[in-house]
Order: structure tokens, then C-alpha cells, then sequence
């Protein structure tokens, strides 16, 4: 029911920094939570980042917090990850997901995800 697309990826050097995006189609109106995952090499997919429809709430993993920014506009049927101060730690494909059905962070499933884009930062 919903299409997410993902974009803004790259290489960067470290401490530099990137702005991914995430344009959403189908039933967009239904996105009531979008969040932002990613995954390294040998490691399990983690949730970086995630933002509730209104953008009144906004949760973040300890190992980004101050560093990256979720953001969301629903006029636009997009929202977007600022990433900065990039470190070789941060490299990983990043997955953009929302969940249509629970309207908390908490408890978000997120039945719907991104083909991911690939972020790669060199030291």
C-alpha cells in the first residue's frame, strides 16, 4: 500500500556529511510513523531514527544522537535523514521504513521499506 524510495547516499570523507531522502507513494496519508534503519556488513540492521506523523516526536540510537536529524514533510510525502559529523562507523545501507497501522514509535512494526541506499564513509 505504500512505495518508499530512498536517495542521497554516497562517499564521504570523515566528519563530513550527507542528506538522504525517502519519497513515499501510494497511501501516504497512512504513514504515520517513518523511521530510518541501517545496516553494516556483519552486523544486525538497526533503527537509527524514527518520527511520528506530526514530527512532535522523534527517537534516535545512542550512537547518532546529536549527530543525525529526522525530519518529515507530509505535504511532500517525504522525510529525510541529515547526517553529520560521518564517521567510518556510520558506513552502512540505509533503509527507509514506515508503519501504517500503530500510531507510536514503540510499538511500530514497519511493514514497509525502502530498497535502501548505500552510505560509505572513508578515514
Amino acid at each position: 500500500q505504500v512505495q518508499l524510495e530512498e536517495s542521497g547516499g554516497g562517499l564521504v570523507q570523515a566528519g563530513g556529511s550527507l542528506r538522504l531522502s525517502c519519497a513515499a507513494s501510494g497511501r501516504t496519508f497512512s504513514t504515520l510513523i517513518m523511521a530510518w534503519f541501517r545496516q553494516a556488513p556483519g552486523k544486525q540492521r538497526e533503527v537509527v531514527a524514527a518520527i511520528s506523523w506530526s514530527g512532535r516526536t522523534t527517537n534516535y540510537a545512542d550512537s547518532v544522537k546529536g549527530r543525525f536529524t529526522i525530519s518529515r514533510d507530509n505535504a511532500k510525502n517525504a522525510a529525510y535523514l541529515q547526517l553529520n559529523s560521518l564517521n567510518p562507523e556510520d558506513t552502512a545501507v540505509y533503509y527507509c521504513a514506515a508503519d501504517d497501522k500503530v500510531r507510536t514509535i514503540v510499538r511500530a512494526e514497519y511493514p514497509y521499506w525502502g530498497q535502501g541506499t548505500q552510505v560509505t564513509v572513508s578515514s
